[in-house]
């Protein structure tokens, strides 16, 4: 073999050598990319979607379907405070997570995606396939109002929560937060308004009920609060 082949020889083999030697760390990188990733749209107690996650996943719908109608939920647990504080805050978090993964379910059956946005709120987007909210809206009041089986914190516990949950139908098209989330939050705090463990859904016109009859403090999402745990 001729100098020339033989010194191309070695550099292919060097360089061969070189990417064996170099895949582990290729590999460690590509998995902390992944993991940050997630990190950043997925809330860490439920593993759902945070508030970036869901607006990333309403980007997605707008470029696979613009101007196509969607249905927004926002769903806010009623007096989750007095359950967190009585139960513990571990047998708090267990309850959100097994709400969080009901939410999860209904939203997967209909086509969509759900997310925990902070503390006890929660939210989904659903393609609409039906123009019947009320539907939609029932289904997930009563499911999640169905008694939960608790198993942190000790002995088993049953806990038996209620939900608020408004409900907007908007276009594909609408700015996610300032249209589409607003007027679900709107619809949600007239269903908080009218008692609790019902649905509310937007309407023309509809406004924000006066502040007396909202709830505890501000949302946690509005003083920008990290989502952890059984906070709320």
């Amino acid at each position: 073999m001729s100098l020339p082949l033989i010194m191309i020889a070695t550099a292919v083999v060097a360089l061969a050598l070189g990417r064996l030697t170099a895949w582990p760390t290729i590999h460690r990188l590509r998995t902390h990319l992944a993991d940050a990733t997630r990190s950043m749209l997925h809330d860490p107690l439920t593993g759902m979607l945070n508030r970036a996650g869901l607006q990333a996943a309403h980007a997605t719908f707008a470029e696979t379907a613009p101007a196509q109608p969607l249905i927004v939920a926002l769903i806010d647990l009623d007096d989750f405070k007095r359950a967190n504080d009585t139960h513990g805050h571990r047998r708090g978090d267990d309850l959100l997570i097994n709400i969080g993964q009901r939410i999860t379910d209904i939203a997967a059956l209909h086509g969509g995606t759900a997310a925990r946005l902070a503390g006890d709120e929660y939210a989904a987007i659903l393609p609409a396939r039906t123009d019947d909210l009320n539907r939609i809206a029932d289904t997930i009041t009563t499911i999640i109002a169905q008694p939960v089986a608790l198993s942190a914190g000790g002995s088993p516990a049953t806990v038996t929560i209620t939900a608020s949950v408004g409900l907007a139908l908007v276009d594909t098209s609408d700015p996610f937060t300032d249209v589409a989330l607003h007027r679900a939050d709107i619809a949600m705090y007239h269903a908080k308004r009218n008692g609790r463990n019902r649905h509310a859904i937007y309407q023309p016109g509809m406004t924000m009920p006066p502040p007396q009859h909202h709830r505890r403090g501000p949302r946690l999402r509005d003083r920008r609060q990290p989502t952890g745990g059984a906070t709320a």
